[in-house]
């Protein structure tokens, strides 16, 4: 009986991610598709929000001598959603090596946009990684125009020995997504062999010149599974008031889980959101039911009243 109740709440979740993604799907506006020309770049448009896919998969990445695929923690992106009188805000999250750093700042700085965050995600990553995020706000094909310079300069002259294989294949995954979807209790969406887990902070009334800023524009808290089910990797992040960073911390320690960065993505939001990256391995299940202590000290207060900036 048990294991039929396991069954039927696997299937539920398997059905409510699938009509998630029906409801969502949108077709791309026209003045998105036209970002999508400018940049070279492919994305897609759901919840009122077009998000743009900047992958680095020009690079072979390790973390603690793992060998890990781009959908792990290594794709970045930006994002763009209207505001007040038509113009869009624009948030993302750009991955670099540790010499394209500068380059791409002072491309976005010269252009008009801001860096409001620039952390690592990783400890024992090899190349080192660094994760950039910009903001801006104006017409959609003028910040496409704007960013566009900087994502030029990305993976333009990336070493040899980072390289990744030309002919690299992503083995298939041997996860038991089900039964992580029903410890977590959110379903996930498969990208290779990477499963992710991504859930709002819907409990946050975040915005910007009207825009709201949801999980799709980057309020969101994740995690990422890789590998087997006796011997799989986690990463991710979690999006906390400042009164819970300190329970989220505990229980990821108390689960085993390595905290590896604390930090801010946006500035000038209220309330403040701190983000927290985190790493680790083992079996899958052990690591899930990490993840779970973590997002379960989640909005267990009430937010701070906010203000649209």
């Amino acid at each position: 009986m048990k294991a039929r109740k396991t069954i039927g709440a696997a299937i539920l979740l398997i059905a409510a991610v699938s009509a998630t993604r029906v409801l969502w799907a949108q077709e791309i506006p026209a003045e998105y598709q036209q970002v999508l020309t400018i940049t070279g770049k492919s994305g897609d448009y759901k919840a009122n929000v077009l998000k743009v896919n900047v992958p680095r998969n020009d690079l072979h990445i390790t973390v603690d001598k793992v060998a890990l695929p781009t959908p792990f923690g290594f794709g970045g992106w930006f994002a763009m959603t209207k505001g007040d009188g038509g113009d869009d805000v624009m948030m993302g999250d750009l991955v670099l090596l540790q010499e394209e750093v500068n380059p791409v700042m002072s491309a976005l700085l010269d252009n008009g946009l801001e860096v409001t965050a620039l952390h690592n995600h990783f400890l024992w990553d090899e190349p080192r990684m660094f994760y950039m995020h910009v903001h801006g706000h104006g017409k959609a094909a003028d910040l496409a125009k704007r960013v566009k310079p900087a994502l030029d300069l990305i993976g333009k002259n990336t070493p040899k020995s980072t390289a990744a294989p030309a002919a690299a294949s992503t083995p298939a995954s041997t996860l038991d997504t089900a039964k992580l979807a029903q410890i977590i209790g959110t379903p996930g969406e498969q990208s290779g062999a990477v499963y992710k887990i991504t859930i709002g902070r819907d409990d946050l009334k975040l915005a910007e010149m009207g825009a709201p800023i949801n999980a799709r524009m980057g309020l969101n808290t994740w995690a990422a599974f890789v590998g087997t089910n006796d011997n799989a990797a986690i990463a991710g992040d979690v999006a906390m008031l400042a009164g819970e960073v300190t329970p989220v911390l505990k229980a990821l320690r108390q689960n085993g889980l390595d905290v590896v960065a604390i930090h801010h993505h946006m500035v000038d939001t209220r309330p403040t959101v701190y983000f927290l990256h985190y790493w680790g391995t083992g079996p899958a299940d052990k690591l899930a039911t990490g993840f779970k202590a973590a997002v379960s000290e989640l909005g267990k207060s009430k937010a701070p009243s906010t203000a649209a900036k």
